[in-house]
């Protein structure tokens, strides 16, 4: 009997993406899976149930889905998920894990094996898993696109009959994978774009994509741990990074930041100080509001107007462009399936190191090491 793949509907506020996408579906159909989609899953990614059944999926309830072999999902299940899950069945999604560890716990309560899309390992072979920097590409481009709508100015250089009109000032903090696509948007759209990163090593990515790096007086040639994260500084550091911050951030219109550390409050960039520098109709769009932001006015899941400034704490930017984003989750999430799924079944190898860096709970037990010291603390 084949293995079977169940897909549901996402049902958190806000949320539009769809776990699998029916050119995915059928990839995975061809390959000797059954699929089984919800009713109605696709809806707000544009997706017809009617397309499913095309790629030789099948519709189904929500129970349907939620009693797979292998379930894929978008955001984290809630406790009403996990418990209409098969306990032999395995989870391949969002979890949150180092945010809310109690979802793991759960999951090994009820006996599903899980897998965190988080968690996938940074390296070579599990690229094309790599979930999070699919969706942080598609958040940078975004929050840009957000910016330039809402911000009272042109972004490019403008030369007209009326005079010219100068360029917007775009400040990105953080060069990761969503600061970097943040900076080569506002470059596409014209804009004068610096940034800053406590990493010197991405120096060059950021000066390659037309640029300029924001040089402060602090050490950062040992601000990466081996995962190529960010440490959090030392408090004294901190401190004297957001002062160093403030001019470069008044002399911005548009400030979008990054900076966030998984399992951790994000850190303060921009201080209140920051945000009274910055003319007013000035923009600041916090990616990292989920964690609590990195600018000191930041709301989450709200924009807010302080000292003339707009602030919008968006927490899922990737959801508001559920078509890509849709396709991109789909294939990580294919890739993943297709890497454990042998001679027609799905059997996860604990001595893969892809396996060992995703899964979170197996066998009834949290096996995640920062998962488990986050619960017992």
């Amino acid at each position: 009997m084949s293995t079977t793949i169940g897909v549901p509907a996402e049902t958190a506020e806000g949320e539009r993406r769809v776990a699998l996408v029916p050119e995915v579906a059928s990839r995975l159909i061809k390959k000797g899976l059954r699929v089984v989609i919800e009713r109605g899953a696709g809806a707000k990614s544009y997706l017809a149930d009617e397309a499913y059944v095309e790629s030789g999926a099948e519709l189904g309830s929500r129970e349907d889905a939620l009693g797979a072999d292998v379930i894929l999902k978008v955001q984290p299940p809630s406790d009403e998920d996990i418990a209409k899950m098969n306990p032999k069945a395995t989870y391949i999604g969002f979890m949150s894990p180092l945010d809310a560890p109690a979802i793991s716990a759960k999951m090994a309560e009820r006996g599903v094996t899980a897998l965190a899309m988080e968690l996938v390992p940074r390296i070579s072979r599990a690229q094309k898993m790599d979930a999070l920097s699919a969706m942080s590409s598609i958040g940078g481009y975004k929050a840009v696109l957000m910016a330039a709508d809402i911000l009272p100015k042109f972004f490019p250089l403008l030369t007209t009959a009326a005079g010219t009109v100068k360029p917007a000032n775009v400040l990105v903090l953080g060069a990761g994978v969503a600061g970097l696509q943040a900076i080569a948007t506002a470059r596409r759209l014209g804009a004068r774009v610096s940034a800053y990163d406590i990493r010197d090593a991405v120096r060059e990515e950021i000066e390659s994509l037309g640029a300029t790096f924001v040089e402060l007086e602090l050490e950062t040639q040992d601000s990466s741990d081996s995962g190529g994260y960010a440490k959090a500084l030392a408090e004294e550091k901190q401190r004297r990074q957001v002062e160093l911050l403030v001019p470069h951030i008044g002399n911005a219109d548009v400030v979008v930041t990054t900076a966030l550390i998984p399992g951790r409050p994000a850190p303060l960039l921009i201080s209140e100080d920051a945000v009274k520098a910055m003319a007013e109709g000035s923009v600041i769009i916090d990616m990292a509001a989920a964690n609590g932001g990195n600018c000191a006015f930041t709301e989450s899941g709200k924009t807010v107007v302080k000292e003339g400034v707009t602030i919008v704490g968006h927490t899922n930017l990737p959801a508001e462009m559920p078509v890509h984003a849709s396709q991109m989750y789909a294939r990580t999430l294919m890739a993943m399936v297709l890497d454990f799924y042998k001679e027609e079944a799905f059997v996860l190898d604990m001595e893969d190191d892809i396996a060992k860096g995703a899964c979170v709970a197996i066998g009834g037990e949290v096996v995640n090491e920062r998962v488990k010291g986050l619960l017992a603390g």
